[in-house]
């Protein structure tokens, strides 16, 4: 293998224009990706975290190819998927990388059997008999602890942990190897969260596969994860390995979230562990905030952070984008 990178993303750009009056004339511009860079390697987990309207979800429209990037490039297998022909995305990339939803029942015709639902890409794409693709339905159903029984059911007949383990053996029917996984256990109960999340891990030692995880639970994230990308209005605060930066997060944002999740409280300048407070809403992406988009929230910032922009540092193992590590 040439390289350890499946999908790289490089300084990537996603501006949406506000247009108004009748002739939708464009009036301002919503920055809801700005400047965004990062790495997938093969068989690992990398994390998208932050709040509602961080950007985590446009980011992977972009990478689906749903939506086109203002500027910036996404490289998959080293190939920059905006120079590729619509004919090399649907033979070598579409097959790839398959997207599982938050919320599995939303995303099954209740109308189609398990059978059907599974087996869908395997016929349209690969053009096998309805006898061979059945075996392999039952193949993919077993993968994921789902028995054969199972390929006649509907899909109300299955728990929401069952319907969450057919997700992924629909997206593992072409063989995939990025699965970008959305809040993946977030609808499910706490109870069966653990299982899903050692499916994940099970399948991806097997078919060494990578995962792109968007989560708010930073328990999830932790467990799962190799790196972890934080997100804040539209840009990276934070990036590194998941170990060190649970044990020594940098960002004041980052600190923030860990307190919140409870996982890791920061320590004060005597060793006892505080409780740090986010205060406020995120500022609009129409209108981002002047220096450190962060500077209206945080704690630390002082006059500076409010005029000057910050840029990404590297700080041991981690890279984080605070004018306090200068």
């Amino acid at each position: 293998m040439a390289t350890k990178i499946l999908l790289e993303a490089r300084d990537i750009v996603k501006h949406y224009p506000v247009t108004r009056g009748l002739l939708q004339r464009t009036v301002g511009w919503v920055r809801a990706v700005d400047g965004v860079s990062f790495s997938i390697e093969y068989g690992k987990t990398m994390s998208l975290v932050g709040e509602s309207g961080a950007g985590k979800t446009t980011i992977a429209r972009q990478i689906l190819l749903l939506e086109k990037l203002t500027s910036g490039s996404i490289l998959f297998e080293e190939k920059d998927l905006y120079k590729m022909t619509p004919k090399e995305i649907k033979a070598e990339y579409r097959p790839k990388v398959h997207y599982v939803q938050q919320n599995p029942w939303s995303s099954m015709n209740p109308r189609m059997r398990i059978k059907d639902v599974v087996g869908e890409p395997i016929y349209v794409n690969n053009k096998q008999s309805k006898k061979d693709v059945d075996k392999d339905v039952v193949k993919l159903l077993e993968q994921v602890g789902i028995g054969a029984e199972g390929i006649n059911r509907y899909p109300h007949e299955f728990s929401g942990g069952q319907r969450q383990r057919i997700a992924v053996a629909r997206a593992l029917a072409l063989n995939p190897s990025l699965l970008i996984l959305d809040e993946p256990v977030s609808a499910l109960d706490v109870s069966i969260r653990a299982q899903i999340m050692n499916l994940f891990k099970d399948l991806q030692k097997k078919f060494n596969l990578s995962y792109l995880v968007i989560a708010h639970n930073l328990a999830t994230v932790r467990y799962m994860s190799h790196s972890v990308a934080i997100l804040y209005l539209g840009q990276l605060v934070e990036y590194g390995d998941s170990e060190t930066l649970f044990a020594r997060p940098l960002h004041p944002y980052t600190k923030a979230l860990i307190s919140a999740s409870q996982l890791t409280l920061p320590e004060d300048s005597e060793g006892k562990a505080k409780q740090i407070i986010l205060t406020g809403e995120m500022p609009s992406p129409l209108n981002p905030p002047s220096g450190c988009r962060f500077h209206t929230r945080c704690s630390e910032a002082n006059e500076r952070c409010s005029k000057d922009v910050p840029e990404m540092r590297k700080v041991g193992k981690q890279l984080v984008k605070c004018h306090h590590y200068e």
